[in-house]
Parts: structure tokens; sequence; C-alpha cells
């Protein structure tokens, strides 16, 4: 398997106490890491779990089913929605 290496260029620093960094030490040799390497994977694991819990949304087969028909047949806008598409016209005209 060849590695490929890349010229990094950030460094993240991290305040930690005895115990801890000894856990992140033996966690990283189960893995056969180094502890910057440990830490990194888990960390943008965990960074990638976050960002799709907070950006995708999981419907149900009758949510996904009153989405679509929403989508495919719009009701007609209402007063508070010309209301606010005309404030963003404004808006855009000005900006």
């Amino acid at each position: 398997m060849t590695r490929v290496i890349e010229a990094k260029d950030a460094r993240l620093q991290v305040r930690l106490d005895a115990d801890a960094k000894e856990r992140l030490q033996k966690a990283a040799s189960y893995r056969r890491e180094t502890v910057s390497e440990f830490v990194l994977t888990t960390a943008l694991g965990e960074a990638d779990r976050v960002i799709s819990e907070h950006e995708t949304i999981t419907l149900s087969s009758s949510d996904w089913q009153l989405f679509m028909a929403a989508l495919e047949d719009p009701p007609p806008p209402n007063d508070e929605l010309r209301t606010a598409y005309r404030r963003y016209a404004a808006a855009k005209v000005r900006g």
C-alpha cells in the first residue's frame, strides 16, 4: 500500500493533562499510528459525523411524499410571502 505524503502547513495546538496524553498515546499505539495521526483521523471522523448530523435531513416515507408533492405543485404565494419578496427585491436593488 503506497502512502501519499502531502505537505501540511497548518497547525493545531492542544493543551492536555498527562492522563489524557497517555490515553491518546495508548489508543494510537493500538492502531499503529502516531498520536498526531490518531487525533487527526479521529477528530475528522467526528467532525464529518457532526456536520452530517446538522446538514442532513431524514424524512419518513410519508413526509417525503408530502415534500415532493409541495415541490411539484406548490401552493400559491400568500400575503406574507409576497411582502417578504418585495422586501427582498427592494434590498437587492439597493445593495
